[in-house]
């Protein structure tokens, strides 16, 4: 049986930065990988200075995206599918999306073509992001939300019967990748290791931020030796990472010493599973 693995995501390069080398490891282990996009990330903000000097990114930003997506996909290997909606940007406070955006539109009839793509696609597991939408962009919670529906409805066949023939999921994780867990580990093995380094002064504001985001993660993916490449797929998307984005400053060699995992938290699952694991199919061949 091959194994099949859907991660939903808001934004191009959310999936560079939230997962890749899991996708990589699992690509190269034999499973297929579907990576949604559910916008153009039209909104995003211009990260990369260099970039920003191109007159392609003021001329046509989603064009540019679209590039740099293509370019994330030719280096991990994954499938790749766009949802079709507008990025909504970020808001001030007290600011609304515009209503024709992703975040716009109700989850309801959002879900309808994220239903029809798992139908069409057939995973045994789905990956998205937690009830915050990993940090609070109106994108993020939209895709949490649909990805939620998608869960619960896509095995129905009186659900969006127009959107083909029924597919219950058989597992939904939530990515829980940058986590204070995972932060304290790698400064204190670097402070035992360098303690001299000047990394540790850059890990303070780092450290200080996680302290926010407690471990939630049950499930712990070994793909250190696919972290360069993940490194490699962020950097396709150089209108939203800078050369000198913290993605970059604490080295691979000493990620894969200290912490060479991914994270993700069980949301669901139909197939019976153990409170810890380390690998996201656990439990699904021995249903199948």
């Amino acid at each position: 049986m091959t194994l099949r693995l859907i991660a939903v995501h808001a934004h191009p390069d959310d999936e560079s930065s939230k997962g890749a080398a899991t996708y990589a490891h699992y690509l190269d282990a034999g499973a297929e990988v579907l990576i949604v996009s559910c916008t153009g990330g039209e909104r995003g903000d211009l990260l990369n200075e260099l970039v920003a000097r191109d007159p392609k990114s003021r001329r046509d930003l989603p064009g540019l995206r679209r590039d740099e997506m293509a370019r994330a996909q030719e280096i991990i290997g994954f499938e790749h599918r766009w949802l079709g909606y507008q990025d909504s940007g970020l808001p001030e406070e007290g600011g609304s999306v515009t209503p024709s955006s992703f975040a716009g539109i109700p989850a309801e009839v959002s879900a309808e073509a994220l239903v029809r793509i798992v139908r069409e696609f057939r995973p045994h597991v789905m990956i998205t992001y937690n009830e915050q939408g990993g940090y609070p962009h109106p994108d993020h919670i939209r895709c949490h939300e649909i990805s939620r529906i998608a869960w619960q409805t896509s095995g129905d066949s009186e659900a969006y019967p127009e959107a083909g023939e029924p597919w219950a999921i058989k597992k939904l994780y939530y990515e829980e990748i940058f986590n204070a867990k995972r932060v304290e580990t790698v400064y204190e093995h670097l402070l035992a290791r360098d303690p001299d380094s000047p990394l540790i002064a850059q890990f303070a504001e780092l450290r200080e931020w996680m302290t926010r985001r407690a471990y939630r993660g049950t499930a712990r993916i070994d793909v250190g030796r696919f972290f360069d490449r993940r490194d490699e797929a962020l950097r396709a998307h150089a209108s939203q990472v800078a050369p000198d984005s913290s993605f970059f400053f604490w080295p691979n060699e000493l990620q894969r010493e200290a912490w060479p995992f991914e994270d993700y938290r069980l949301a669901a699952s139909r197939v019976a599973t153990s409170e810890f694991e380390a690998d996201l199919f656990q439990g699904i061949e021995e249903d199948a």
